[in-house]
């Protein structure tokens, strides 16, 4: 028989590309997701890359009683939680929101999973963890930080959960992936970033921007300590980053983990900043993408990028897509959203 997964928030964008890789990898997975932050055509996106008729819960893992049916309704012996709020302006300026909404989930899941003996979580993290950092690139020693916003300091706390009950309940085995800043969408362009309203995010920004759709692509803050005064991160291609998910769940179910409760940092080693990967998608697409310079972002860190050696020992894994096909990627995915 073989082994299912339980994907909450599996209809959101890191979500949806994990389960293709987990169907792809012999997975069965169930969804469950809300859709507050993702839509129904992304799942039949999924189904119709895999072929297969996924099961769909729309089910909100704030309400305990309403996962709990979940856990009843369908035999999994894994979880894959990716259910959260995960924009960390919209978190300075929400705060309350992202501390029920990402913790309570996490609470209600962790309870149900020890209550029906369900042994093995993979818990979607953030390198915010990380705050900005005193020495780069980061590896997993690196101390965390202070969080810059409400959204990190909920990934602070959810691993710190998460560790706390991996040491209280021995049978329960937790693997957390610090992600650096996924981007692009499946080469089917099928399923991509799917934002609801303005984007938080770069990329979507960046792409609707080429579509005419944004007038202009605001870059927040040139007066960074940073080659180009603008704010760099680690991107990396969601594909990429959906195969660590499967790895790292395959490891727990082969009892591969060296500890009850893992973590790692899952990105592509190297740092690009906001300009440069403007001038990246300009280049990958031939389409000009209009931008300003705006103030600084709150919440926002200058800096970061991953020491991806540990990741790329431990789990054998490492990211593989160069950035010009990934950039191509999410354009393809908003021509095809767009009709263009």
């Amino acid at each position: 028989m073989k082994e299912c997964v339980l994907v909450a928030g599996g209809a959101g964008y890191i979500g949806t590309h994990t389960t293709v890789e987990l169907i792809e990898a012999g997975y069965d997975v169930v969804i469950a997701d809300n859709l507050s932050n993702s839509e129904m055509r992304a799942v039949e996106g999924v189904r119709q890359i895999t072929g297969r008729d996924i099961p769909f819960v729309q089910v909100d893992c704030d309400d305990k009683n309403a996962l709990a049916a979940v856990f009843d309704a369908y035999e999994f012996g894994s979880v894959i939680h990716f259910a959260a709020s995960k924009a960390v302006g919209e978190s300075v300026e929400k705060p309350l929101l992202y501390y029920r909404n990402n913790i309570l989930s996490l609470l209600n899941m962790l309870e149900l999973m020890h209550e029906k003996g369900v042994r093995n979580i993979v818990f979607s993290s953030s390198c915010t963890v990380y705050g900005q950092p005193d020495t780069l690139p980061v590896t997993e020693q690196t101390p965390r930080q202070s969080a810059t916003s409400p959204y990190g300091n909920t990934k602070q706390i959810c691993e710190d959960i998460l560790r706390d009950t991996t040491a209280a309940y021995p049978e329960l085995y937790g693997i957390a992936l610090r992600y650096f800043n996924p981007i692009g969408a499946h080469p089917s362009a099928l399923i991509g970033e799917l934002p609801k309203g303005v984007p938080g995010n770069l990329v979507p920004f960046i792409t609707q921007t080429a579509a005419g759709i944004r007038p202009c692509l605001n870059v927040f803050g040139d007066d960074y300590d940073t080659p180009d005064g603008s704010a760099v991160r680690d991107y990396i291609d969601v594909v990429d980053l959906a195969r660590a998910h499967v790895v790292a769940v395959s490891r727990m179910i082969e009892r591969k983990s060296k500890a009850n409760y893992e973590f790692f940092n899952i990105g592509t080693g190297e740092g690009r900043s906001v300009l440069e990967l403007v001038a990246a998608f300009e280049k990958a697409t031939g389409v000009k993408v209009p931008h300003k310079i705006v103030g600084r972002r709150a919440g926002d860190i200058e800096k970061i990028w991953a020491d991806t050696t540990f990741a790329n020992r431990e789990l054998g894994w490492k990211a593989e897509r160069p950035i010009e096909e990934t950039l191509a990627s999410a354009w393809a995915w908003e021509k095809r959203l767009r009709g263009l």
